[in-house]
């Protein structure tokens, strides 16, 4: 598997991204994945995806590094940004690869920016994965990330460092955006056919009734999987998810 890191310089945007391809093989069919709060475009999920949608499917994967994540410059991390590179990379991606079939796979914090590109611009994918996504954002990061003393410090106009491994400077500009974002009361059923939620009954960050809530009101397929935490930390757990996701992009 080639791996070729590259940056996508466009509508004013520098996003830092990696390719995951078969160098002996035009790619004519490519997942964009996104990933968590606080994660970055070099993560081992990522990679152990791209490696089975290489050998499974010959789809080729491309990550990339949302706004203040990653090596990403930028110091305040706002929606109308997160869309800016969502859209940046869907152009690049098409013309890059001169229009191909394309894909998505996005879990947490990414589940939500994907969702929410769908919800104001519709859905440029044939296909889109979720994994463990954050339908109501705003509750998850206030209940179930942030700390109330970090609440309470945004809350007062000041900037908190959040997250686990990597944490991301939020304030209340922020806040304030993802409170006003309702997907879980969004009509996504046009899409209905074309979307898979993954969801690990384990799972300390993203309640799983509330997915299976969203996923029930939305008329989608939900697949448990049992013995997942949010970051599905256990392989036999991921390798699960990854099967369903590919017999699902495969149309099996």
């Amino acid at each position: 598997m080639k791996e070729q890191n590259f940056t996508v310089s466009r509508n004013g945007y520098n996003v830092s991204c990696k390719l995951y391809c078969d160098e002996k093989k035009p790619v004519d069919t490519v997942v964009l994945f996104g990933h968590g709060f606080g994660g970055h475009k070099d993560n081992k999920a990522a990679e152990r995806f791209a490696q089975r949608a290489l050998d499974k499917l010959h789809f080729a994967t491309v990550t990339f590094n949302w706004p203040c994540h990653g090596d990403d410059v930028r110091k305040k991390l706002r929606l109308a940004d997160c869309d800016g590179y969502l859209t940046a990379m869907i152009e690049d991606v098409q013309n890059r690869f001169k229009g191909p079939r394309l894909f998505a796979y996005a879990t947490s914090f990414g589940g939500f920016l994907f969702l929410k590109y769908m919800a104001d611009h519709g859905s440029p994918f044939e296909k889109v994965a979720l994994r463990c996504p954050a339908v109501d954002l705003y509750w998850i990061q206030t209940h179930r990330i942030m700390s109330p003393e970090e609440l309470e410090r945004i809350e007062k106009g000041k900037e908190a460092s959040v997250g686990f491994d990597r944490k991301v400077d939020l304030d209340k500009v922020f806040l304030d955006e993802i409170r006003a974002v309702d997907l879980l009361h969004h009509d996504f059923t046009a899409y209905m056919d074309d979307v898979l939620i993954l969801q690990g009954r384990r799972d300390e960050i993203v309640p799983f009734d509330m997915v299976q809530r969203f996923a029930d009101d939305q008329l989608m397929e939900l697949v448990p999987i049992d013995n997942a935490d949010h970051r599905f930390q256990d392989p036999r757990a991921m390798d699960e998810a990854i099967k369903a996701i590919l017999e699902f992009f495969s149309g099996n």
